[in-house]
């Protein structure tokens, strides 16, 4: 039992560089059963015709006493051959790398992102998704281009979470000049991202229409961005057919809606993605918008680089230095207390 207890307390504490040391543990058990049969074999019997002649006896504490010796060096035993397996203690640290991406989201902020085909609408349900896209990605650093007829920068590139998802969420229509100016939102973006020096740069355009203003063509755009380096996603947003879309403003500011076909120039989108090495997404639903920028972060991991150190420090001398205090314990017992008392 003695040897088990001392195998267990201490295995899991160090590695050792000689385990198989470890089976001279067995010896202990061995030499406990010795010592029990040697002193039933001394132990004898007199005969007497009286008691009151015979020495009074000297107590339980002296048998328990005489006994420690022996428990001592079994002691110092277990630790001496913990020593022989060579413990050593180990320390250990990693030093982490991480290679973050730097991303544009380009949002299209036209009237007709107030249609109805997602719940609430087109904008409310691309702002709910590109939310969550960014929390999922706190390594990155993250900036917002809108536009509608022509484009602006809403958050210049940052690792301030915090400030990206306060300016998605108050993003509204009509905040620029009407209309749908694709080619703009992606100028503008790349203008943001063409002195990053991130080894990785991607613009996520997403639009529910047709480029139909600004002065910066499409195409001409994504040429732009492949001579940077910068790969576009682009994702199409609206359903098949026809939607409940904002026709015209009311005089108190509010939209009059009506069904209309949905119309996105998705061979442009494909097109510009493409160009630049990305990916174009049509996104039916809320559902399968937030799949698509789901399948946007697993493609755009960020990476990280470990490596780990390690040093092993030789712990034996401490076990060693044990088993001698023992040993001088046993000697000390042997050669004053007990014979103090006998």
């Amino acid at each position: 039992m003695l040897a088990a207890s001392f195998y267990w307390v201490w295995k899991d504490q160090f590695e050792y560089a000689s385990p198989h040391y470890f089976w001279l543990l067995l010896l202990i058990p061995l030499l406990s059963i010795f010592y029990y049969f040697r002193n039933q074999k001394l132990k004898g019997t007199i005969q007497s015709a009286g008691f009151s002649n015979l020495p009074k006896q000297k107590g339980i504490s002296y048998g328990l006493t005489r006994h420690l010796p022996f428990f001592l060096r079994m002691i110092a035993i277990a630790v001496f051959i913990i020593a022989i397996c060579r413990p050593q203690s180990k320390t250990s640290y990693e030093n982490l790398t991480k290679e973050g991406i730097d991303i544009i989201l380009s949002m299209d902020l036209s009237a007709s992102m107030l249609s109805q085909d997602f719940k609430p609408n087109r904008l409310e349900s691309s702002k709910d998704v590109a939310l969550e896209f960014v929390n999922d990605r706190p390594d990155d650093r993250i900036g917002v281009v809108v536009y509608e007829g022509e484009s602006f920068t809403q958050v210049p590139l940052t690792s301030d979470h915090k400030v990206v998802n306060n300016a998605l969420s108050s993003l509204n229509t009509g905040l620029l000049e009407g209309g749908t100016a694709i080619g703009m939102g992606l100028a503008t973006a790349i203008s943001r991202l063409k002195d990053s020096n991130a080894k990785s740069k991607v613009i996520i355009l997403l639009t529910d229409g047709v480029n139909n203003s600004g002065q910066v063509k499409p195409i001409d755009a994504a040429k732009i961005a492949k001579a940077f380096g910068i790969r576009v996603y682009t994702i199409g947003v609206g359903t098949t057919g026809k939607a409940k879309s904002p026709t015209r403003i009311l005089p108190d500011g509010s939209y009059l809606f009506d069904w209309v076909e949905v119309k996105i120039d998705e061979d442009v989108l494909k097109e510009i993605a493409d160009i630049t090495g990305g990916e174009y997404f049509r996104a039916t639903t809320k559902e399968k918008l937030r799949d698509i920028y789901k399948e946007i972060d697993d493609l755009e991991k960020t990476k990280f680089n470990v490596t780990q150190y390690s040093q092993k420090t030789e712990e034996y001398f401490r076990f060693a230095l044990m088993g001698l205090l023992l040993l001088v314990g046993d000697f000390i017992i042997r050669t004053l207390v007990l014979k103090s008392i006998t």
